[in-house]
């Protein structure tokens, strides 16, 4: 199994269509102990989830934007593991006025949140696992993205924060390095999660995948980035930080929907 006997810390679990549950899911199918992580409103939701893992995980507090629970929750995990071999940043969120197609309206206030939330908490979170990842020798964070390299219909500021976030990603990698700690992100194509659902013009995202992906692509189906995931936390990649691996069925390597291909030539 590619991930017996780790120690991994899930993020962004809220329900089973989460990405994040996908990966929690599969982490354990591999041999991994996995503890989750919710707060506030979300954290019934994320405790009720949990339980329908293949194997019941607990759920630990903890608002990545706030300095004092990520010192409790590296606390906890070194009282309860002791370190921590990998690490999954599934989190993401943006006030309703940064999204949805009036990209001038919103104010810094608003932006800021959006930053602080989905960009800047992966250089927090790995700050506060670091030690534990050094106690482990070394290991890997993950984070989830939506390819920041274009402008999306009605993504907005949430654009420009995964942006930050896939800059703040190739800055970790540098400077985590030294520590054998690997930093890289799974480009997702589009999924049917509850957050997808929250975003106006995700339809026009979605319908866009079905001609330009050269493998096709189902979104409903997370297990594909599921397993990128497990296999950027695993020991398979020795060698790989400050990388964006897409998993979006080749949409990202196609300038335009081509022609309709004829079976068998």
């Amino acid at each position: 199994m590619l991930l017996e006997g780790k120690k991994l810390l899930v993020t962004g679990v809220l329900h089973d269509s989460s990405i994040a549950y996908s990966v929690a899911a599969l982490a354990q199918e591999q041999g991994a102990e996995v503890v989750l992580t919710g707060f506030g409103r979300g954290m019934s939701l994320t405790t009720r989830t949990a339980r329908r893992l293949p194997v019941p995980a607990d759920v630990l507090e903890a608002d990545v934007t706030d300095s004092a629970h990520l010192v409790a929750l590296a606390d906890e995990l070194t009282r309860r593991w002791g370190r921590v071999d990998g690490v999954l940043h599934a989190v993401a969120f943006a006030p309703a006025n940064c999204l949805g197609g009036d990209f001038m309206q919103p104010d810094w206030a608003d932006v800021s949140t959006a930053l602080h939330v989905s960009a800047y908490s992966l250089k927090a979170l790995a700050g506060a696992m670091l030690p534990l990842l050094r106690e482990a020798g070394g290991g890997s964070i993950v984070g989830l993205t939506f390819d920041a390299r274009q402008a999306w219909p009605s993504y907005d500021w949430m654009g420009v924060a995964k942006a930050a976030l896939e800059a703040t990603s190739r800055y970790l990698a540098r400077d985590l390095g030294t520590h054998k700690v690997r930093v890289n992100l799974v480009s997702a194509g589009p999924l049917r999660t509850i957050a997808a659902k929250g975003i106006a013009g995700f339809e026009q995202i979605e319908q866009s995948w079905s001609g330009r992906a050269p493998l096709g692509w189902d979104t409903r189906d997370a297990k594909p980035v599921a397993q990128a995931c497990v296999a950027l936390l695993s020991d398979w990649f020795p060698a790989t930080t400050g990388e964006m691996l897409h998993v979006d069925g080749g949409f990202h390597s196609q300038a335009a929907a081509g022609p309709t291909p004829v079976p068998g030539a």
